[in-house]
């Protein structure tokens, strides 16, 4: 393994379901495969009356629930070594003065994971800084939302940089965790198949779908107020465009890589209230069904507000004004209670300017890139072949170039997008992370298009659970003489 310096790994918020459910499963699967170093330390902190014991206990019981308990009584020894547990009132700063007797800055980096609301962190930030405990390599990560608007979102960073410097800093968007979208740094410059033909010159356009088959699991009040085209739309969907449609980084260093997604989006074209209707759909679920099973509208969701007018679904037109992607639309889809859970990039190639196979096809069908980011990572080609035969005639067919990561790369393990984040916070590689000028910039566009909505009094359109949102979102690629890839 190479030599990486042990970190002190303080989780605020470490009874929290984020915690429960995704870091300790994370630094677990971590240990489990030799990835932390040996002196690495694991210190919960939260203002419950718990021990180290008690919290390690805890600890034990949530990997046994999310992991089906297949925990490993030998990892789950060495790996219940490494932590420990501090009560600390976060809001209380005199309380942070306990970090200094277990937090080892000589020997050890502090990486602080801000597991809880941004609304703590202005008095995390000010009890470490008065606690002394800091040092010039300690790190700080947190998570989205970072904000709900810029305004909100400069607050907040305004809030850290007054004790982390910018290269401290590491904001999670756990798919750029993702194998997937990290191979499309690889698919993209690696391959001069791709690489050359990466363009309005050859590309027709290019479609990006999250689709979630849940609903609000419980998170009514909170998903109310942010809505799908802030809490998913904003941060995960741009990233994906960010790296589908960059300009080749002088190298793979987080500065390189960072400077062209922000140059993609500050190319994009504003959204406003004069072209908001055509470039963009809102939907809200209603009853339907999900794989054989009927499923609550959101009116009726627990807890809900009958009145409320937040978009579960949101479809976008998104045009890059810049020379490589003139006149070439991304379509961008996400929403809640889909049919089915999927993540996926469509690349469309224009169509071939002549076809001498009409006894097969009236037109040729355009080949297509299929980049599948969950559930099942992968690469799908999709192109024309002759069918095998000595009748005299070529006939052609649809057919798949299949590229699953799982069969291809079998002893290899595809680690999840906490995994790689945390182990890369761990060993200090910010690439992987979001700058604040990146966030700052994505907020910047998201909010003209909020903007638009308010100042058109646009509503949300009904589609039935189970579906891939209202017949508006077939209307958004069909005025192009588009469909979306089902």
């Amino acid at each position: 393994m190479t030599n990486y310096r042990p970190c002190d790994l303080v989780i605020y918020g470490a009874l929290g379901d984020l915690s429960k459910r995704k870091l300790l499963i994370s630094l677990y699967r971590l240990e489990k495969h030799n990835l932390l170093e040996a002196d690495t330390r694991i210190i919960g902190v939260d203002r419950l009356d718990e021990s180290s014991e008690s919290f390690t206990a805890i600890a034990q019981q949530s990997l046994q629930l999310f992991l089906n308990n297949t925990v490993d009584e030998v990892i789950w020894q060495r790996f219940s070594k490494r932590l420990s547990y501090l009560k600390i009132d976060l809001t209380d700063v005199a309380q942070y003065q306990q970090l200094n007797a277990i937090v080892d800055s000589t020997n050890r980096v502090m990486v602080n994971y801000f597991a809880v609301s941004p609304l703590l962190f202005k008095s995390i930030c000010q009890g470490l800084h008065s606690s002394g405990v800091l040092t010039p390599d300690a790190r700080m990560v947190m998570e989205k939302p970072i904000g709900h608007d810029l305004k909100s979102s400069k607050e907040i960073n305004d809030v850290v940089a007054d004790v982390f410097h910018e290269e401290q800093v590491y904001r999670i968007d756990h798919y750029l965790g993702k194998e997937t979208v990290l191979n499309l740094l690889a698919l993209r410059f690696a391959n001069s198949i791709f690489t050359t033909n990466w363009d309005h010159n050859t590309i027709d356009h290019i479609q990006i779908t999250v689709g979630e088959d849940i609903g609000i699991e419980g998170r009514w009040d909170y998903f109310d107020k942010t809505g799908q085209l802030r809490d998913m739309l904003q941060n995960h969907l741009l990233q994906i465009l960010t790296f589908v449609a960059m300009e080749p980084p002088a190298d793979l260093s987080a500065e390189s890589i960072h400077n062209e997604k922000i140059k993609v989006l500050k190319a994009l074209r504003p959204i406003t209230p004069h072209n908001v209707d055509e470039k963009t759909v809102r939907g809200q679920y209603t009853d339907g069904f999900i794989k054989g099973t009927a499923v609550p509208g959101y009116l009726v969701e627990e807890g809900a507000n009958t009145q409320s007018t937040t978009e579960t679904f949101v479809a976008v037109r998104v045009d890059i004004d810049n020379w490589r992607w003139a006149g070439v639309p991304f379509y961008m889809r996400t929403g809640k209670r889909t049919p089915n859970k999927r993540t996926e990039i469509v690349v469309n190639f224009k169509q071939l300017p002549h076809n001498i196979f009409k006894d097969s096809f009236r037109d040729l069908p355009a080949n297509k890139l299929v980049i599948h980011l969950q559930p099942n990572e992968g690469v799908d080609v999709m192109m024309l072949n002759k069918v095998p035969g000595i009748d005299g005639n070529i006939k052609l067919q649809q057919t798949k170039l299949d590229l699953s990561f799982s069969e291809t790369f079998k002893k290899n393990r595809i680690f999840g997008g906490y995994e790689k984040l945390i182990l890369e916070a761990l060993r200090g590689n910010p690439t992987l992370f979001l700058s604040r000028e990146e966030i700052e910039q994505a907020w910047t566009w998201v909010d003209s298009i909020q903007s638009a909505w308010a100042n058109n009094h646009s509503l949300p359109k009904p589609y039935p659970a189970g579906s891939w949102g209202p017949v508006a979102s077939v209307a958004l690629l069909a005025r192009d003489g588009r469909a979306w890839e089902e």
